[in-house]
Parts: structure tokens; C-alpha cells; sequence
């Protein structure tokens, strides 16, 4: 991981958005405005995962996402996952424009991160509810939001990549 330059990091420099647990916890002290976290795998970024990074991003002054380690992504999702490794993930979720800072998380839950950053609103998409978000009790005892964002129809990485293996067979593994 990169830490950002001293200065803080240049809007479209990806690289120095990436960053480890101790620069994301010196930039967050540097946030003024809400800061919004939201995670996941961003395997194969689909029009789904761009919904649910931009109603993150409008419900604060800046964006951080957790971004689960390919050992998690392994865990969680089987030997065959994740698709692209958890440096090229940051680097493209990086590059987004509405993304302020990528951190990835080790843990099969991003909860240490998120009590690191603590966050003033907490985002994930339609397939969970406020009860099922780690993390939310943590921060609405901060006085802090929760949101969900509607599913985007259609999209989700595993139907893709299932997609994929239909048309082409293993050469699509």
C-alpha cells in the first residue's frame, strides 16, 4: 500500500489514494466534513457497485472504502475468488472520482476498521438491512447514519463471472 504525500493526495493520483491502516487513520483525523465508509469485494466493478459508491459519496464530504484482502475474499467466497487480486482492486476503485481512499481489511468483517475511521455514515447496498450491517450499532451510538442503497437490478459480480464461464467455457477461470 502507498501512503498519500505529505501534501495529501492529489485527487487523480490512484496510487495515493491506497492506503494502509496507518495513513487511513492520520487521514481521517485530516477529514473535516462527514466521512462515509462503505466495503466490500469490488471484484469485477459493475454498474451496481458504481450506484452504491455514489450514494455513498452524496451522503458525505468524503468517501472511504474498505476493501476486503483476497485471503477474506477466499474465505467468504470461495477457492475461485476473488478474480483480480486486492491490489488491482484498490487501484481501480481508487481511481474513481467519488472515492477519496481505499483501505483493505485482512478481517472477514471490516469492524476494526470501521471503529478505527469511525465513520459518520456507514453505506451498504440493497442485500443487507440495518440489522445485518457490521459496524452500524458502533456507529449510531456516535450519533452517526446508516444508510441502504437499493439494489442495482441485474448486476452482481458472480452472475457475471457465471456469465462468463457459460460463453467461454474455462478459459474464462
Amino acid at each position: 500500500m502507498v501512503s498519500p504525500p505529505s501534501g495529501g493526495a492529489d485527487a487523480f493520483d490512484a496510487a495515493a489514494k491506497v492506503l494502509d491502516w496507518s495513513a487511513a487513520r492520520t487521514w481521517r483525523e485530516r477529514q473535516r466534513g462527514r466521512v462515509v465508509f462503505t466495503n466490500g469485494v469490488f471484484d469485477l466493478l459493475h454498474p451496481g457497485h458504481v450506484d452504491v459508491l455514489t450514494a455513498s459519496r452524496r451522503a458525505g464530504d468524503a468517501l472511504v472504502v474498505g476493501l476486503n484482502a483476497d485471503a477474506s475474499v477466499r474465505r467468504l467466497k470461495g477457492p475461485g475468488r476473488p478474480v483480480r487480486d486486492e491490489l488491482e482492486r484498490a487501484y481501480v476503485l481508487a481511481a474513481l472520482a467519488v472515492v477519496d481512499a481505499v483501505v483493505v481489511f485482512e478481517q472477514d468483517t471490516p469492524l476494526e476498521l470501521i471503529r478505527l475511521l469511525q465513520p459518520d455514515v456507514l453505506v451498504k447496498g440493497g442485500d443487507y438491512t440495518e440489522a445485518t450491517i457490521v459496524g452500524a450499532p458502533d456507529v449510531r451510538a456516535r450519533g452517526g447514519q446508516v444508510l441502504v442503497v437499493p439494489l442495482t437490478p441485474g448486476h452482481s459480480t458472480t452472475s457475471t463471472i457465471a456469465r462468463l464461464r457459460d460463453r467461454f467455457g474455462s478459459a474464462a477461470h
